[in-house]
Parts: structure tokens; sequence; C-alpha cells
């Protein structure tokens, strides 16, 4: 009776150590270290698929690509703030790493790859970025990084009022390697993404033709959405533009048929008024932040 009940503690110890050492080595009491300086990765060509999903689907894309070139690093860029879009409405890309800086591609990798329906494309390399490091040695080491490195890497940008977008993980000798993109953001936007948004100025334009209070409430719709593309904000810019020099020669010619009109001037002014309103388009980047570094 004893020995049974000494075994059954021994047991229960053991299997409490071995859980422990497990969820140590995953990775659970890993200190978040951040820093602001050159990203893990320089110029890349990556194959990748997108898609739009909750993140925590993300995971049978990693398994998809790392099947494909078991060899190469994988990698993951995700746009939206999900605290801002619904889970299901979140857009990210997965894949696999082909190449970096001057490093030839394997073209039998290439065209599996592109055999499995996954697109070709480059990034290039940013001159800074906020970055980190967590442990990827257990599947409990992907869960640890959604619970303690997002959190901090939200807290450490908005606390520093940087302007960084968008989140990439870079699977890395046993190490995910985190850095958001502080120069060229845009330029890491895969194709889909960019077309998917691109029909937001388009929208808020023929909306803002008949009204400027609904342009800027088009706007707000546009941040809340956590994401900044300069793209669209050019093209909003420049066709409100269009409008604001149409209506200074529409003046102009007014002027000069009837110079004693100050009523019409005061409403004129009140529309130019509404029109540089108008011109201020509000940005945000992922994490909401605004400014930059301090």
């Amino acid at each position: 009776m004893m020995s049974d009940w000494f075994s059954l503690c021994t047991a229960g110890f053991l299997l409490c150590l071995f859980t422990f050492s497990y969820v140590v080595y995953s990775g659970y009491f890993t200190k978040v270290s951040l820093r602001t300086g050159p990203p893990p990765i320089k110029r890349i060509t990556f194959a990748y698929k997108f898609t739009t999903a909750t993140y925590w689907k993300c995971g049978p894309l990693y398994w998809e690509a790392s099947k494909l070139g078991p060899k190469l690093q994988l990698i993951g860029v995700f746009y939206n703030d999900p605290s801002k879009v619904p889970g299901k409405l979140c857009c990210f890309a997965v894949g696999s790493i082909l190449s970096e800086e001057d490093s030839q591609i394997d073209m039998e990798l290439l065209r599996k790859y592109e055999a499995a329906d996954f697109k070709i494309f480059s990034f290039p390399g940013a001159v800074h970025a906020v970055t980190t490091s967590f442990p990827n040695r257990t599947h409990l080491s992907w869960f640890f990084k959604m619970t303690k490195v997002y959190p901090c890497l939200e807290k450490y940008i908005k606390e520093r009022r940087l302007w960084a977008y968008p989140f990439m993980e870079i699977y890395k000798d046993g190490q995910i390697q985190f850095m958001a993109p502080l120069d060229r953001q845009m330029d890491f936007y895969v194709p889909e993404f960019r077309l998917a948004y691109r029909r937001l100025p388009e929208r808020e334009e023929s909306d803002s033709s008949s009204d400027v209070s609904g342009a800027e409430s088009n706007s707000e719709d546009s941040s809340e959405s956590g994401v900044l593309l300069s793209d669209s904000r050019e093209t909003s810019l420049a066709a409100s533009s269009v409008r604001v020099q149409a209506r200074v020669d529409s003046r102009g010619r007014s002027d000069r048929e009837s110079s004693d009109t100050p009523d019409r001037e005061e409403e004129e002014n009140e529309h130019q008024r509404g029109d540089s309103k108008h011109l201020e388009v509000p940005t945000q980047p992922w994490t909401g932040a605004a400014g930059g570094e301090e």
C-alpha cells in the first residue's frame, strides 16, 4: 500500500517536472528584448500564398511551405491589426524564402512552389526596423509567441511613437525573428493585398464628390482597417487637388466677370476651407501609433 502511494507520488512529480521543463524549453520564461536597428533579413525573393482569415489559421500554410522546401527559411507577413479588423478579415502572406540578397534561386524548387499555386515576390532590404526574436523549439513555442511577443511589440512601438508596419516573422536557425520595418513599408505589401485595398480611394472619391463630410467619414472608415497604403493616399490627394484647382479656376473667372460680389467670395472661401479639410487624409500605422520616432 505504501509502495503504491510512493510510486504514484513519484510518477506525479516526474510528470510535473517534465511539464515544467517542456514549458521552459518552449520559451515561456524567455525575456522578450526589443530593439531598433538593422533587420534580420536583407533583400529577399520568396514564394507565398496570400489569404484572408484569422491569424491563428496560418499554421497550415507554414506546414505546406515547409513540406515543399524543408531546408528553406519560412516567412509570414501580417498586414492588419486584429484589434481593429475582425479576425476573419485579417490578411497575411505565408511562404518560404527562395533567395536572400545575391544568392541564386533554385529553379527546381521555384517550379515546385509555382506548381503548388504559390506566388513569387521580392522584398527590398529595409534600413531600420523594430526587431526581436523568440525560440522556435516546440509546438508550444508558437502559442507563446502570440501571447508574449506581439503584446511587447505593440507596447514598444506605441510608447516610442514609431511608424512600424507590417509585422513579419522569419523562421531561422531555431529562432523566430520578428521585424516591423521603419522605412520602405509600402514595398512589403504583396500585390494581392494592394489590389484589394486600391478600390478604397475610388469609392471614397465617388462619395466625396457630392459631400465633403461624407469624404471625411470614409477616410475614418479606411483608417479603421488598420492598414496604410500610400498609393491609395496619393490617388485620393491627387484627385482632391484636381477638384481644388478646378474651383480656383472657376473663382478666377467669376472675379473677372463681377468684381463686386463679396457674399459669393465668402461662400467660395468656405468651399476652399472644406477642400483643404478634405485633403487632410487621416492615416494610421498597424498599431494605431502616430508620428515618428522620438
